[in-house]
C-alpha cells in the first residue's frame, strides 16, 4: 500500500492491508489506530484539495477485544494523592488532582495553561482536544487548588505544567507525567501494572456514572466524541446497577400450585406421543 496513488485507495485495498499486518503480529487495535491516522489524512487531503472527497475509501475497523477497566476506591484515590505529594515533583499531586476532579485525559491536563481558566465558573478552555476543541468543566476543590497554585507561580496567566527544561519541549509545557506518576503509585502500594494515569479518567468517569448523572452530561463532562464510548463506563457489576435491577424486584412465592401445569386434555402423554390438541367448547 506504501506506493499507491491517494485517490487509488480501496476498500479492499485496507482490508488486505489489516490482514498483513495482523499476519505479521500486529493487534487489531494497532491496526485500527494505523488506520485512523491515514483516514484523518485522507480527509484532510481532500479538504487540501489533492483528491477528490468520493476518492476517500471506506476504512474498515476491526471491532477489538475489550479491556478490563481499572477504578479507583475512595481509599485507593487518596492514598495515589498522599504519594504524588509526597514525591519529588512539585507539579505530580496537581496532575492527580485533575485526574481525579476533572476525568481529563493526559496531554488535555499538561496542555492547561491559567489565562485558559474561567475560575469564576470553574470552566477550562481546550483549545486542541481529542474530539475538537471544548470547555473542561470542573470541580470547586480543583479551581480553589488552582487558585492557590497560581499566586506561587512566576507567570500567573502561563503553563500550568511548566517544562523543567526549555529544550526538552518546544511548546513550553511538559508533555508526559509517567515517570512521577508511577513513583507515586509505588509510594501509595497500588499496582503499578494496572494503575496508569488514564486510570484516574477511568476513575472519575466512573463515579460520575454510580451518581446516577445522565450519559449526555457525563459526555460533556469527559469530553468523549459519542456516547457509546461513554456506554463502556455503565459496569454491569457496579453497585449503580444494582440499585437500578432491585426497582424491578417483585414478590416470588416460595411454592407453584401442581394444578396451574395439569396438562390440557389430549396433551401428550409420559411415553412422549405427539397427539392434536383439542379446545374444548364452551357452552352457548
Amino acid at each position: 500500500m506504501g506506493r499507491e496513488r491517494l485517490d487509488k485507495l480501496s476498500e479492499f485495498g485496507l482490508k488486505k492491508y489489516r490482514k498483513k499486518r495482523t499476519g505479521n503480529g500486529a493487534s487489531e487495535a494497532t491496526v485500527n489506530r494505523e488506520l485512523a491516522t491515514l483516514s484523518h489524512f485522507l480527509r484532510s487531503a481532500a479538504d487540501w484539495k489533492w483528491i477528490k472527497r468520493d476518492d476517500v475509501p471506506v476504512i474498515p475497523k476491526a471491532a477489538e477485544p475489550r479491556k478490563t477497566i481499572t477504578i479507583l476506591t475512595d481509599d485507593q484515590s487518596e492514598a495515589l494523592m498522599q504519594g504524588a505529594i509526597g514525591d519529588q515533583d512539585g507539579r505530580v499531586w496537581l496532575f492527580v488532582a485533575f485526574g481525579l476532579n476533572a476525568a481529563m485525559r493526559h496531554r488535555e491536563i499538561l496542555s492547561v495553561r491559567y489565562d485558559q481558566i474561567d475560575f469564576t465558573n470553574r470552566r477550562i478552555f481546550i483549545p486542541e482536544a481529542k474530539a475538537g476543541e471544548r470547555e473542561q468543566p470542573i470541580t470547586a476543590a480543583l479551581a480553589d487548588a488552582l487558585t492557590r497554585q497560581r499566586k506561587m507561580e512566576a507567570d500567573p496567566d502561563g503553563w500550568v505544567f511548566p517544562t523543567l527544561n526549555a529544550k526538552q519541549a518546544k511548546g513550553g509545557h511538559r508533555t508526559n507525567m509517567a515517570r512521577p506518576f508511577l513513583r507515586s503509585v509505588i509510594r501509595a502500594q497500588l499496582d503499578p501494572d494496572k494503575v496508569t494515569p488514564h486510570t484516574m479518567r477511568h476513575t472519575a468517569i466512573t463515579r460520575l456514572v454510580k451518581a446516577g448523572v445522565d450519559l449526555p452530561t457525563i459526555q460533556r463532562i469527559s469530553g468523549h466524541k459519542t456516547l457509546a464510548m461513554v456506554l463502556r463506563y455503565t459496569h454491569v457489576h457496579g453497585t449503580h446497577i444494582d440499585a437500578a435491577i432491585d426497582a424491578l424486584s417483585r414478590p416470588i412465592p416460595n411454592a407453584v400450585t401442581q394444578k396451574l401445569h395439569t396438562p390440557l386434555e389430549g396433551q401428550a402423554d409420559k411415553g412422549g406421543k405427539i397427539v392434536t390438541l383439542k379446545r374444548r367448547k364452551s357452552a352457548a
